[in-house]
């Protein structure tokens, strides 16, 4: 059964090796071309550069977004299962989690995180 198993990882391991380099021989692109490598903008000369700046608060504020978010949908599955578990240790973790929540939110608002404006 090892003999099996092992035969078995060798194999997966070799096709997949084959894969990625056949894959990495077939996706090189050797020809350099400063007009492939530019933007194009109907055929025009573009007049200003490609890469717009982006705002670092913008993005601070949307990864905090998420977090937050999915600490929402963690919460959400706490109530319904009140029926079914001990009281005391519902109430214990539901508070623990409540409280990591506002002590996480307190930290950003006093580092000054959510303020859009500086």
């Amino acid at each position: 059964m090892i003999i099996i198993l092992t035969l078995t990882a060798t194999l997966v391991f070799i096709i997949c090796s084959a894969i990625m380099f056949i894959s990495s021989i077939l996706a090189k692109k050797t020809y350099m071309d400063r007009e492939k490598n530019s933007p194009f903008e109907c055929g025009f000369d573009p007049k200003g550069s490609a890469r717009l700046p982006f705002s670092l608060r913008f993005f601070l504020i949307a990864v905090i977004f998420l977090i937050f978010d999915v600490e929402i949908t963690l919460l959400l599955p706490i109530a319904p299962i009140l029926s079914v578990c001990n009281i005391y240790s519902w109430v214990f973790t539901s508070v623990f989690f409540l409280v990591i929540l506002l002590l996480g939110l307190y930290h950003e608002w006093n580092q000054g995180a959510l303020e859009w404006t500086e």
